[in-house]
């Protein structure tokens, strides 16, 4: 089966577990839950899920004892882009090519959104019937999420991103704003597929952290290399953005080519740290090489 083939069919579940858990439109309250599924079931790449499935995928376990974690990871990361977008952040009008949540409803009901999605994230994980893992485990992987969410993590690093506009970062700096921002997350998608398949090889679990660590900072390098070389219609938000509002990135502070060596260097680091698993973690590595690779 074509990686293309691998991340539809991934997509697919993890659209259709969303659409399980997320609260029907027509259920009070009716113009929240609206803008709930309109916010998270719009067209997306679902790459934290994706990593939730194929890590999974690599120690043999089904996707109905995987579909919480995803639904669980996808919830965040929609409520944070939800929020990210707000006026009183990055102020954007568009997101996966459709008006942003507070543009198609409004700034009240974006927020009110937003926190209705992360509250869900946690109900999801906590209240599964189909994750059989052991209430030990369970509370773990609530922590895991939790941590990869605040304030030393993916919230941590927006504020470091929003304090960040306009100096100028060392290149440690950089990468210590994006390990929060966008590297939390993907982390904590990778760890959350380990701990639902009920591993704790700890061998395993430094390895598969590696690969997750180095794959969350070339998705952001090939992010900053897309603001200045990608199509707003292919890459669904304004192109040129972040150099709009003088944000830092790695294209900016390396120059185009080193960015873009980085990016494969990281890719490589990913894929050497998974030489210890055999070839069901094929689909991990391929996600490596379409992070870089991608072009929106």
């Amino acid at each position: 089966m074509s990686l293309a083939q691998t991340l539809e069919r991934f997509q697919a579940r993890a659209d259709s577990a969303l659409d399980h858990w997320l609260p029907r439109s027509d259920v009070p309250p009716t113009l929240l839950h609206e803008a709930m599924r309109y916010a998270v079931l719009g067209p997306g790449k679902r790459i934290r899920p994706v990593l939730v499935y194929a890590t999974g995928e690599v120690f043999g376990t089904t996707g109905s004892a995987l579909d919480s974690s995803a639904v669980a990871v996808e919830l965040i990361h929609a409520y944070s882009l939800v929020h990210d977008d707000l006026p009183a952040m990055d102020n954007d009008d568009l997101r996966r090519g459709r008006p942003t949540c507070h543009k198609a409803y409004d700034e009240a009901t974006a927020i009110l959104v937003g926190d209705a999605l992360q509250a869900l994230a946690f109900d999801v994980l906590a209240a599964d019937p189909a994750l059989t893992v052991d209430t030990g485990m369970r509370i773990a992987m609530l922590h895991e999420l939790a941590s990869a969410s605040g304030s030393r993590g993916m919230a941590g690093g927006q504020a470091i991103d929003l304090a960040s506009v306009g100096k100028h970062l060392s290149l440690e700096a950089l990468e210590n704003m994006h390990l929060f921002k966008t590297g939390a997350l993907i982390r904590a998608s990778v760890r959350l597929g380990f701990m639902a398949s009920g591993q704790s090889d700890p061998l395993h679990a430094e390895r598969l952290d590696i690969y997750a660590r180095a794959i969350g900072l070339a998705f952001q390098v090939q992010d900053d290399i897309l603001d200045v070389e990608g199509d707003t219609e292919v890459i669904g938000k304004p192109q040129g953005s972040d150099q709009d509002r003088d944000k830092p990135t790695y294209p900016n502070l390396l120059g185009m080519a080193e960015a873009k060596a980085t990016a494969q260097r990281l890719c490589d680091e990913a894929i050497k740290a998974l030489s210890c698993f055999d070839t069901r973690a094929d689909t991990l590595r391929r996600i490596a090489e379409y992070i870089v690779k991608r072009d929106r």
